[in-house]
């Protein structure tokens, strides 16, 4: 057991001052406020000057640490990706495995599968991005594998050794039944790389779809006669992920995107490359590769490729140049994904019952340290 006096922590969205946790085995259980009688230096395991913020929880991560989960798709894999983001406040993440064939799909699960049974602090399941998707709203998923759903793929996106599975399809190249039956069977639907008309969105979160990937990109804008699914999503109370790199988005779009959603119903999203966290400007990427210049990643034709932000840039970018608050991006990194995963019991905020996660600020918002499951770890 330890107990840590946090200075000035935010709990519910308020910053609370002088507030003493006692942690067990990773997990706090209790807080309380500073009485009299524990004003002594002595009495705390650890006493925190700087901003405690809850851990940051990423449903978007391709890679990191120089390794891409596609070219990779093992333990050792999401180990290194896990401690590449880590270094960025990210406590919690969904190995992500962009379009590919059935032998990687079903590799990556046994990844993820063998990281949750090793007890991995970081990892709560898988997101397959792809490969069910729509070819004109591609970004850089190859065309080659873009297929519609088969009992294989479903096999494997339905067991049960997974933690969370988290999916994101075409909705135009997906049925309804289809979608029914995989939220039916605990799978987690997002829309997204589609060019789907408006009515068919709509009709494919009636049949169970809750989320949205990266908000706007790779998917049918909105017009004047056509809101498609950038107006469904927007109109939806379903959540939408949003990449707040300064590449992917005009700031205005994402000010809009959070006016109209709020910070419960916008999470933030890397879609984080193996640059994140490496030393790498360029990396293989199937039969091409992607180069980092400046912040930005695309292929030698031009085409944006993910991206090398991390959450804690995330987070900073939504206050210097949005204009959110540091309360409400808090949210957007951490209690809105975990509760859109469903694992708000464990993460994303500073409760009772929660694990001890937490990312520490300096006065001028740098990250200073970051907690797991009790322990700094950066």
């Amino acid at each position: 057991m330890k107990t840590i006096l946090a200075e000035n922590i935010l709990i519910k969205g308020t910053w609370e001052k002088d507030q003493v946790l006692t942690i067990e085995n990773g997990v706090i259980a209790n807080i309380e406020t500073l009485s009299g009688s524990q004003t002594h230096r002595e009495a705390f395991s650890t006493r925190v000057h700087n901003k405690i913020i809850p851990g940051f929880v990423d449903t978007q991560v391709n890679g990191g640490g120089g390794v891409m989960f596609n070219h990779a798709p093992t333990y050792q894999s999401i180990k290194t990706m896990a401690q590449a983001h880590r270094k960025f406040g990210t406590t919690t993440f969904f190995p992500t495995l962009i379009t590919d064939d059935i032998t990687t799909i079903e590799s990556a699960a046994y990844a993820v599968s063998e990281a949750i049974e090793s007890g991995h602090p970081s990892v709560e399941g898988i997101h397959f991005e792809g490969p069910h998707l729509s070819v004109e709203k591609k970004g850089v998923h190859l065309s080659k594998y873009i297929r519609p759903l088969t009992d294989k793929e479903l096999a494997t996106y339905t067991r049960k050794d997974l933690g969370k599975v988290m999916i994101t399809l075409a909705p135009e190249n997906t049925s309804c039944d289809v979608i029914r039956d995989l939220v039916n069977q605990g799978v987690i639907v997002a829309l997204g790389h589609s060019n789907a008309p408006f009515e068919v969105v709509e009709r494919a979160i009636e049949a169970g779809a809750t989320g949205f990937t990266h908000l706007y990109n790779a998917m049918s804008p909105f017009t004047s006669r056509e809101p498609g699914m950038v107006g469904a999503a927007l109109l939806s109370n379903n959540t939408c992920g949003i990449i707040v790199d300064h590449q992917h988005l005009h700031p205005k779009a994402v000010e809009l995107a959070f006016k109209t959603k709020g910070p419960s119903q916008l999470m933030l999203v890397t879609d984080a490359m193996a640059h994140v966290g490496a030393d790498k400007d360029v990396i293989d990427f199937f039969d091409t590769h992607i180069t980092r210049v400046g912040n930005k990643l695309t292929t030698p034709d031009g085409t944006l490729a993910g991206s090398c932000l991390d959450m804690h840039g995330a987070v900073i970018n939504c206050v210097n140049y949005i204009g959110i608050s540091l309360e409400e991006a808090s949210l957007m990194a951490s209690a809105t994904p975990s509760a859109f995963m469903g694992i708000n019991e464990k993460v994303g905020s500073i409760a009772v019952g929660q694990r001890a996660n937490f990312v520490e600020l300096s006065e001028n918002n740098a990250l200073a340290h970051v907690w797991q499951n009790g322990e700094v770890c950066v």
